[in-house]
């Protein structure tokens, strides 16, 4: 997966990125089918990972997901997260601030929401919203830029430093695979809880959008914590590099099972 690594310093440009990449695949039938089967796998082996880290409780794992709007990040989490213990998992979806959130700094209403030790946590949009939003709709000076990336770094060192590790996923999908999304939500009346009339206000900006994720790319995607940027206009290939990546990087953290001492099993009896 590391062609969708985001390298730390990466001089990145999200339109030399193809949305539509399969590396390999093909979109036929049979080719979705075997990805399809793959992920099966991922979810099954990820299952059992996530067992160990529950038990082991020392540490813990961040996923955080960002796209544009009908990118498909309630999709990745539906599908690729379904084999996973609810009780070890916790998913938390960043709106726009609350009244007592702006009373504080940006960081405190997810500094809250961070996985504790064997927990696996998701964040649904994320801290970078904070700079993401703002910066494209000009709320943000040079200055104010650079601290709040800043703090975002010294942040995501301390969870990475004290157990936590994290894997940042942008859904990558183009402005037309957008549109056709969109369009689907305003057809089918099932779907019109997921419109917003913003998204069409917010889709004139999709230029600046582009480069603030650039910019955060550059920025903010270090070794302990990277960016990828994953080909998202095909859903059941970007269910395929997210199940590999989550299942990769929680078998890289290698939890296990933990050993109790002084006791000895053979002579207990259950009556």
């Amino acid at each position: 997966m590391k062609e969708y690594l985001v390298s730390s310093n990466n001089k990145i440009k999200l339109s030399d990125r193809n949305p539509d990449d399969l590396n390999g695949f093909k979109n036929t039938a049979e080719e979705r089918l075997r990805a399809e089967r793959e992920v099966e796998e991922y979810i099954s082996k990820t299952k059992k990972l996530q067992t160990k880290l529950y038990a082991e409780a020392k540490q813990s794992f961040l996923i955080v997901l960002q796209a544009m709007d009908a990118g498909g990040k309630d999709g990745t989490i539906k599908q690729v997260m379904s084999g996973v213990n609810p009780q070890g998992c916790v998913v938390t979806s960043f709106k726009a601030p609350t009244p007592i959130e702006r009373a504080h700094d940006f960081l405190w209403r997810v500094h809250t929401q961070v996985p504790a030790h064997g927990m696996i946590g998701i964040f649904n949009r994320s801290h970078y919203e904070d700079v993401l939003w703002p910066k494209v709709h000009d709320g943000l000076d040079g200055k104010l830029l650079a601290s709040r990336v800043e703090r975002i770094l010294d942040f995501e060192k301390l969870l990475t430093e004290t157990g936590t590790t994290i894997i940042k996923l942008f859904l990558h999908i183009s402005k037309g695979e957008q549109k056709k999304r969109l369009e689907l939500r305003l057809g089918n009346a099932d779907k019109h809880w997921k419109f917003d009339i913003s998204d069409l206000e917010e889709r004139r900006l999709w230029s600046k959008y582009m480069d603030t994720y650039e910019l955060l790319f550059r920025e903010t995607s270090t070794k302990p914590a990277p960016w990828y940027v994953i080909p998202a206009n095909h859903k059941w290939y970007r269910d395929y590099v997210v199940a590999r990546l989550v299942y990769e990087t929680l078998k890289g953290m290698n939890p296990k099972f933990p050993v109790v001492s002084g006791v000895d099993y053979s002579k207990l009896k259950v009556v």
